[in-house]
């Protein structure tokens, strides 16, 4: 039955994530944004990481994203405030990306599908556990958990900005 719901919750993941991009009203890409966040949840708990699962709901798809849905209100973007098409290069861009990407897939998928990745993956007793995760986050990941958090404040204060008006 695992695989069939892993299966499952990871076309939601990947369908939403599409909407994400995909949708032209940045509304409508915050809500997908919330169903791609609750299928990763669903996979953390078919990896019998509850808590992992539970900080996904409620820190990503609660608060984090009640912030953003309430900066897109706040911003009130009108499409007669979008400017010009300037998309011709980022258009380009993103379909070099995309190219990349699909081909990395490939070869993933590839190299799954022979054998050659994956037969080694062992999951530790104590994976997911707010211990274990305290342990590698303030150890082995104590860079990066801080230039997250710088990250998150720069984009705070970006969006605090952005929002302002003009006098």
């Amino acid at each position: 039955m695992e695989p069939y719901l892993f299966i499952i919750f990871g076309l939601m993941a990947v369908l939403s994530a599409l909407m994400v991009i995909l949708q032209k009203n940045p509304v409508y890409s915050a809500l997908s944004l919330i169903a791609t966040l609750g299928s990763i949840a669903a996979l953390f708990i078919l990896l019998k990481a509850f808590f992992l699962a539970f900080i996904q709901v409620i820190v990503y798809a609660g608060a984090i994203m009640v912030l953003f849905i309430f900066v897109i209100m706040l911003l009130n973007l009108r499409k007669d405030e979008f400017g010009p098409e300037k998309r011709k290069f980022q258009r380009l861009f993103a379909l070099i990306f995309s190219a990349f990407f699909l081909i990395e897939l490939f070869i993933i998928v590839r190299y799954a599908l022979l054998g050659k990745i994956g037969k080694t993956l062992t999951i530790e007793a104590d994976f997911g556990t707010p211990q274990a995760i305290g342990r590698l986050l303030f150890t082995d990941y104590l860079f990066p958990f801080e230039i997250a958090s710088i990250l998150l404040l720069i984009a705070m204060v970006g969006a605090i900005f952005l929002a302002r008006r003009e006098e």
